[in-house]
This record gives structure tokens, sequence and C-alpha cells, in this order.
């Protein structure tokens, strides 16, 4: 099996030369963090982007492209290991779990059609990687683990402390519930979004989706630039579709359930769907690289007391407002991908399904 250094280069697609309608999105350029002007700077630009996009851009963020790519031929190595290879390490999705390897066809698009979507998911739960892997990726164990990090480091931890700022909070408040080394259930994906032939495109209709409008559960989600235009953002002000556009050296990041449940819905769960492509790129498959970001298990996903919040009358949140029981991290994190995995079901025929008291799964057009 082969090593990374004996992978081939990574080359990534031309982007799309259509006119698409793409979102207007901030940048939070973080070679101006770490002074009081910088930060302060960044904060305020973050915190108007997360509550009026819910989706910004994130540059100079000290991870070496040739790096990146790795990670993404790694992905690719993965996703053309034989199907009895890679459904070895299928967790127990029907029941939430969701770290490993989760095949296509499990869900029902639009027309019938069965999704072509598959994940490989890998947990650093208390700083390293723990469960099984294929050959492949236990050989680079050790570099998966340090990218993994080096996102963790330089991003999510930048980001959180900007946060915590905006907010008036104790600048480590979001940063102590994301400590590396404290089990979670944040985790580094490869996904791969293979192509529908033009008579499956037809089939999904007017507007052919890999998948529905969603929000993601955790606190955020960075997402590394992918030149296969796919990803579209549901405007906050307008409800528009808007597409994503790829930004060279850069991170797209959106905010999450868990982050909203603890703003008392100041900062929105964005809303977001993926697409079939442009005409132009839809003869290649599109190939992400993802990393999700969870607060530790054990917190109370209850509304901090802010000043900012205080202030705007953001106090509860759905569980706090509805008088249920808070949920932790952790037991969120399990009703919702347990409802998110449901096997042979349409999407639609889960919208507005309850996870738990207090809160719906839904579907967003």
């Amino acid at each position: 099996m082969p090593s990374a250094t004996h992978l081939y280069e990574y080359s990534h697609v031309p982007e799309t030369k259509e006119d698409l309608d793409w979102a207007d999105l901030p940048t939070i350029d973080l070679a101006k963090y770490g002074t009081p002007a910088g930060n302060k700077e960044l904060a305020d630009t973050l915190i108007e982007a997360i509550r009026t996009k819910g989706f910004f851009y994130v540059t100079n963020f000290g991870i070496a492209q040739e790096r990146v790519d790795r990670q993404f031929a790694l992905g690719e190595a993965f996703y053309k290991l034989p199907i009895e290879e890679k459904l070895q390490y299928v967790p127990d999705l029907d029941n939430g779990d969701y770290n490993g390897y989760r095949p296509a066809g499990r869900r029902v698009l639009s027309g019938g059609q069965k999704d072509k979507t598959e994940v490989w998911n890998m947990a650093t739960n208390d700083g390293t990687i723990k469960q099984r892997l294929p050959g492949l990726l236990k050989e680079n164990k050790g570099e998966i683990e340090e990218f993994a990090k080096d996102l963790h480091d330089r991003v999510l931890d930048p980001l959180n402390h900007l946060i915590a700022l905006a907010l008036e909070l104790r600048e480590d408040f979001f940063t102590r519930v994301h400590r590396w080394e404290t089990h979670d259930e944040s985790h580094l994906r490869y996904m791969k979004y293979s192509r529908f032939t033009p008579e499956e495109i037809a089939a999904l209709g007017s507007e052919p989706l890999f998948s529905p409008g969603h929000t993601d559960l955790g606190t955020i989600t960075l997402l590394f630039r992918q030149p296969v235009a796919a990803l579209q953002i549901k405007d906050h002000a307008t409800g528009d579709w808007k597409w994503a556009k790829p930004l060279d050296a850069s991170l797209t990041v959106n905010t999450c359930d868990a982050l909203s449940f603890l703003t008392g819905g100041y900062i929105k769960s964005t809303v977001h769907r993926v697409s079939v492509p442009p005409k132009d790129q839809q003869h290649v498959d599109r190939l992400g690289l993802l990393y999700f970001a969870r607060p530790q298990n054990d917190l109370e996903l209850k509304t901090v007391d802010s000043p900012v919040l205080k202030r705007e009358g953001y106090t509860q949140n759905e569980f706090e407002r509805g008088g249920h029981r808070v949920p932790t991290m952790g037991e969120f994190t399990k009703l919702k991908q347990t409802w998110q995995q449901q096997r042979g079901k349409t999407y639609r025929s889960d919208h507005g399904q309850q996870i738990l008291p207090g809160f719906e799964g839904r579907i967003i057009d």
C-alpha cells in the first residue's frame, strides 16, 4: 500500500466558466490575528459575518497548500480502494455512530434516485485517531493527526477566541470547551460526490441536488477550497440560494447548531445544500476535505452568560424557551446523526421529525 510520500500529486480540476449567482462573503485574514488591534478588527468582522451571512472565508491560516493537497491525495486514494475493503469500516450508522465509512446509496433523492455520496470520517478523540483504519491511512496516521491538530490550533482556536471577544466573554471561553486533548466528536472528513449521468440528473428534477438544505450539528465547519462548484448558501436576509465561490488558498467556514444553541440563536446555524455542479463540471467527481468542530461531549448546550446576548435579548435557546431539558453535546450529536442516517428514506420524509424535545429535524427548501 503506498505511503503519502508515494501518492501521485493531486490535481484540482479547472473552475467553472459559467456565470453563477455567487455569494458575497467576507474574509477573515488571520495574518492580522495576534495583536489587540488586529483581534478587535477581526472579532468585529467575524461577528458581523456570522450574524448576517453565516459563511465566511479564512485566509493566511498557516498551512501550506502542499500539505492540503496531500490530504486530498489520501482521500482520493482511499476512495479508489475496493468497495469490499471500505465496507469493513462501516460504523453503526443506524444508531448514530459516524466515524468510519458511510457508503453511497443510503438515502433517496428526488425522482427516486439514490444518493452517490460517500463519507470517510476520522475522529481525533483525546488528540489521536483511535478507530480502525485501512492500511493506506494507518501508514499515514501521524501525518493525518498532525494536519488535524494544525487545523485545531491555527484555525479553530483563533476563531473561537474571536467569537468570545465579540460576545464579551472570557477570551478562552470557547477554546476551553474545544480542547484538543479532551474527548469530543470533532473529525476530519474526506467526502466524495460521484458524478451523476445526464439521465440521472434529469430524474432529479429542476433543481438537482446531491444534498438538500440542512444545517451542521457542531460549532464550526471548515471546508477546504474545492473548485467543483456545488456548495450553495441560503442568504439570511433574502432566503435566496447563492453559490459559494472557490477562493484560492482559503477555507470556507460556516456556523452550526451547537453555536446557535450556546448563543440563544444570536448566531444562526447556517443553512446550506450541495447542488449538482454546473454543466461544464458535471463530468467529474467532487472530492471534499473538511473539518467538523464540536465541543466536548459533556458540555451542556445552554445559552451562555454573555453581556452582548443579554443586551440584544438572546437569553434562551429553543430547549430553554420550551422548558425542555438541555442536552449535552454528546447526546445531541448521537440523536441528530441517527436522524440523518436513516436508511432507505427520502430526506423530505424526515422533515419535522422530533430529534429530541424542543428540536426537530429540518430539510430546508
